[in-house]
């Protein structure tokens, strides 16, 4: 199973990857698969399904990725999520933090994969989308090389041919999930010898890439392998503008889509929202990055963080910020016009 959109996902991110921020990231790209905060199965069983499940539908392609070990409230959870039109359930087996450990989900669960294999096939047996692993390559004192395609083995077993690898051991004991995103080398290698192996698997490469074009450098074939697709995480956050070059040169369709361009296409999603209820910095801190690198970016984020709380805050926040960058532009052009 290939999605062409999995050429380039917006990586799962707990506290960022929220309804709001999936509709803001679709302005910038209409090809990319993107993908949910990890939610957990017992929230959907238990929980307000519609708050932690809905999505609009023009933002799809959409995965959701749920966390847990319990087969049976795993394949539940998937059913429960059915109505709302996801494209992809995925399982979480790479995050490290304190909290999925003692819920025995995440990265831990590489030490299980008989374990992780058993909640795939309840889920694929419950669901008629596809079902998908994001995992690490291994944890600890784990030889990568083994951890990783034991998991991968006992996975395609269960009927399982799609993996998201994030290309880094994850260290359960000594270090934060912060110092998970950085600290342990990254093994790309590894991760394309996985699909040099086993061609008829999907394998997207996530961990550590830091722009649109080398995602576009990693896709190319080496030594006769290619990858099916890679997953962008912090940088497609903190650095949203790049997204808007990710349809023509990822997927060669169409021409890059320019900032203005993206906010034109949000403003309608924010404005549906903003009558809702949804008050403004919900929508707007998911912008703060968007003019990084631009003169009055810091403006932008200023008046983006600080007039979006004020009482009955509207879209003319997202204006003023607006022609604040576009004012520093101009002042920016006129200097370099009169020193020339």
């Amino acid at each position: 199973m290939t999605f062409a959109a999995h050429r380039l996902s917006v990586a799962p991110m707990m506290d960022w990857t929220d309804r709001h921020c999936r509709a803001f990231h679709r302005s910038l790209t209409r090809r990319a698969m993107l993908y949910t905060e990890m939610v957990t199965a017992d929230a959907v069983i238990h929980g307000d399904r519609t708050r932690l499940l809905q999505h609009d539908p023009d933002v799809g392609p959409v995965a959701l990725q749920l966390g847990g070990s319990d087969p049976k409230a795993l394949a539940e959870a998937a059913r429960a999520a059915l109505p709302f039109s996801y494209d992809e359930i995925n399982l979480n087996v790479g995050c490290p933090s304190d909290r999925v450990q003692s819920g025995r989900f995440g990265a831990c669960l590489m030490r299980e994969p008989a374990l992780v294999a058993d909640c795939m096939r309840a889920m694929a047996e419950a669901v008629p989308v596809p079902v998908t692993v994001k995992c690490r390559i291994g944890v600890d004192d784990q030889i990568p090389e083994q951890a990783l395609f034991a998991l991968v083995e006992a996975c395609v077993a269960a009927g399982v041919d799609h993996f998201i690898v994030h290309a880094r051991m994850a260290w359960l004991k000594g270090l934060s999930p912060k110092e998970n995103r950085d600290i342990p080398p990254l093994d790309y290698d590894l991760v394309r010898r996985l699909k040099r192996e086993r061609p008829e698997l999907t394998v997207v490469l996530n961990g550590g890439v830091p722009s649109v074009e080398a995602a576009r450098d990693l896709l190319e074939p080496v030594e006769g392998a290619a990858l099916d697709g890679v997953m962008l995480g912090r940088t497609a956050y903190h650095e949203p503008a790049g997204l808007g070059r990710v349809d023509p040169l990822i997927f060669c369709e169409g021409e890059a889509r320019s900032v203005e361009d993206a906010l034109a296409t949000y403003r309608p999603y924010m404005a549906a929202r903003l009558e809702e209820g949804v008050p403004l910095p919900a929508m707007a801190r998911h912008m703060l990055g968007l003019m990084h690198g631009r003169p009055g970016a810091r403006s932008w984020r200023r008046i983006l963080t600080v007039d979006s709380i004020q009482p009955g805050a509207g879209l003319e926040v997202l204006d003023r910020a607006l022609d604040a960058v576009l004012d520093a532009e101009a002042r920016a052009a006129a200097r370099l016009e009169s020193a020339a």
